[in-house]
């Protein structure tokens, strides 16, 4: 799962046009752009492995700071909290905190178990709908052109920049998606914690080309 939880992101708009698309995509994707840094640290642990699934060449040996149950349900009411003292919006916080912990309930359906519940030796669920290539593509699809057409639905560009930004957006998306998935596994563990740092680009896009685009109401 990767552009599905952005299609969420897109998706949120429709819940609070006040909150900024790279807001969304910083929860959506919240526990994706931490695991990087706890991999980094040697905190959390990964394993390239082909052939564990057919979707994904990767053993997620330990992240339970990231992406386990509870942490997850911690990280996304500390990033609503944190929200709401910013903005003092209480309806953006919670939808923002949703959205934190959208990812794991998207995890759970596509990976093999390995989602933990909790830190320690907790037990690991997955759905494991990585097992098959051609379900999990077109779940995600699904997510994903849902969460476009939502935010679509409910945002009009201001300028050039806001529609073009935005439909640049969305193929630049689907080129990396599909890219990870035909693509070769990645050579090294530290080569997909710094790639996965590279989310950043989606948010400072998605703030840009919101900048550039207004509510349709």
């Amino acid at each position: 799962m990767f552009i599905g939880h952005f299609g969420v992101g897109l998706a949120a708009k429709k819940a609070d046009t006040r909150v900024s698309m790279g807001t969304y995509f910083i929860a959506a994707q919240f526990i994706d752009l931490l695991w990087p840094i706890l991999l980094m640290l040697g905190i959390e642990k990964v394993e390239i492995a082909e052939g564990i699934s057919k979707a994904v060449p990767l053993n997620f040996v330990s992240y339970p700071v990231s992406h386990s149950l509870i942490m997850v349900l911690l990280w996304g009411v500390l990033f609503g909290l944190v929200y709401k003292f910013i903005k003092k919006d209480t309806k953006g916080a919670i939808i923002l905190a949703l959205c934190v912990v959208s990812h794991w309930v998207l995890d759970l359906i596509v990976h093999i178990p390995d989602l933990p519940l909790y830190p320690g030796n907790s037990p690991k669920i997955g759905f494991g709908l990585w097992n098959s290539l051609a379900v999990s593509i077109t779940l995600e699809m699904l997510i994903f052109f849902t969460g476009v057409f939502t935010y679509n639905s409910v945002t009009k560009a201001k300028n050039r920049k806001g529609s073009v930004g935005f439909w640049l957006l969305i193929v630049f998306f689907l080129i990396i998606h599909f890219a990870n998935i035909f693509g070769p596994p990645p050579p090294s563990v530290t080569a997909i914690a710094w790639s996965g740092q590279l989310q950043w680009i989606f948010v400072i896009w998605a703030y840009w080309t919101d900048k550039n685009r207004t509510s349709r109401k």
